[in-house]
């Protein structure tokens, strides 16, 4: 009986917690949001351990069987907390972040430190290349004079992804997912890549005023639908191999594919002056974007929440997309109504999953439940912190360029000529290419076959 008892009183102190966590978290005003966003990121950076005695500044715990996390993930969770910081004005984290960006740029100041390079791709410096580009954008506290700059960082980023070596001529051009040539996944070419190159490409020609940058843009974008990775309804597709010169085309859908072309597309609009092709092609991806993967006006995943089959990764794509959006209405204010709307209502629904872990307010993946569905961890907490905190995006600055008060200092030819220890330049034997493609197809295919079903079509 008094074993009963004890599990009744448990019962209800959770439940307790839960509802308390529930009634906590509100979206009802701007200091509601505040502080809801800042209670929720507190909660995401107790997931983060690199600056714990013997742990690795920078990086979320892993990359697996260490940890549930991918290195890039890590320069993702600094882009979410530069966010914060500027939609919030929460210093808190500042000096984490600093020496997060840090720590992890390399020898070559590139984002390509050498322990990472049995699992690099071009997806993955891209990430931590676009929140460089972020902090100098927002104006994130400078480093000090003798550490690598926000901007310099960004450029040496792109600078090394147009390098003509990661350009060859499969597929008629376009980035490769993996940047050595050894690395599983080598033969396979993919959005992310791509989108991330054309996102760093577009937002450097904003910043700098510089038209080459916005040239490889233009040739990306161009590329993608060459290829069929985007059709003409603005549906983005995962990738294919280089072995059937593309045409193996991955149907697959992921939210940050389209994010991350959609804050590419609002900065060319804004970088030509409101461009009516431009404009046409931001509308397009945006109506695309919230008919796939918002129901209702609340994210979701559509290739893996469907049947719950979503790997660490996918579950942090929400919280970017969130926040890309809205950045784009800074940029490209025609958005605004539509993308606002859309947030607030996956907001609305996201905090109602914030009743979960020993806290009673973990954060989970399915918003349209209307309940924590037991998933947590540091990508939910991601997507639920961008969602919320995106809200006060009204009263933030719009991103900010070298004539608008950017005060990074940038180098040109930052990262040029830096990356020869990847080797990536090395002749690709059918043995390789063989590895690659078996490994890609396993990587593909093993989440609960969640793109079997896709190969038909959606």
């Amino acid at each position: 009986m008094a074993s009963l008892a004890r599990r009744v009183v448990g019962a209800l102190v959770l439940g307790i917690a839960a509802v308390s966590a529930a009634t906590t978290y509100s979206i009802d005003s701007d200091d509601a949001i505040k502080q809801t966003s800042k209670t929720i990121a507190y909660d995401l950076m107790t997931y983060y351990k690199g600056n714990q005695s013997g742990q690795t500044p920078g990086i979320l715990p892993g990359p697996p069987p260490a940890g549930d996390y991918y290195w890039w993930e890590g320069g993702a969770l600094w882009g979410a907390m530069i966010d914060y910081w500027h939609l919030t004005g929460d210093t808190t984290y500042n000096d984490v972040v600093t020496q997060s960006l840090l720590w992890q740029v390399g020898p070559n100041r590139d984002y390509m430190p050498p322990n990472v390079t049995v699992s690099l791709g071009n997806d993955d410096q891209g990430f931590w290349g676009m929140t460089a580009m972020q902090a100098a954008e927002e104006n994130f506290p400078n480093p000090p004079a003798d550490q690598p700059q926000w901007l310099a960082l960004a450029q040496a980023v792109f600078n090394t992804q147009a390098n003509p070596d990661r350009h060859d001529k499969t597929c008629n051009g376009g980035l490769r997912w993996q940047i050595p040539f050894s690395n599983n996944g080598y033969d396979y070419k993919n959005s992310i890549a791509n989108g991330c190159f054309f996102n760093l490409g577009a937002r450097l020609a904003r910043y700098t005023n510089n038209q080459s940058y916005a040239d490889w843009a233009d040739k990306t974008w161009d590329w993608m639908q060459s290829v069929g990775f985007m059709d003409k309804d603005y549906n983005i597709y995962d990738g294919a191999h280089v072995e059937t010169n593309c045409t193996d085309i991955n149907r697959a859908q992921f939210s940050y594919n389209n994010g991350v072309f959609l804050l590419g597309a609002a900065h060319m609009y804004n970088y030509t002056n409101g461009s009516a092709i431009w404009k046409g092609r931001v509308e397009g991806l945006l109506n695309a974007t919230i008919h796939t993967f918002f129901q209702n006006g609340i994210a979701f995943e559509i290739s893996c929440e469907t049947h719950m089959t979503c790997t660490t990764d996918m579950l942090s794509f929400k919280g970017y997309v969130a926040r890309w959006m809205a950045t784009m209405t800074k940029i490209a204010p025609f958005t605004t109504d539509t993308v606002m709307n859309t947030l607030k209502t996956s907001a609305a629904a996201a905090i109602k999953t914030c009743t979960g872990g020993p806290t009673g307010r973990a954060c989970g993946f399915g918003w349209t439940t209307g309940a924590f569905d037991g998933s947590m961890g540091a990508g939910q907490q991601m997507d639920v912190l961008g969602t919320v905190s995106s809200l006060l995006i009204k009263e933030a600055k719009p991103p900010l360029t070298n004539g608008t008060g950017g005060t990074s200092t940038g180098d040109y030819n930052a990262g040029i000529g830096g990356d020869d220890f990847m080797g990536h330049t090395a002749p690709i034997t059918t043995g390789d290419k063989a590895g690659a493609a078996i490994l890609t197809i396993l990587l593909l295919g093993g989440a609960g076959g969640l793109f079997g079903w896709m190969s038909g079509g959606l």
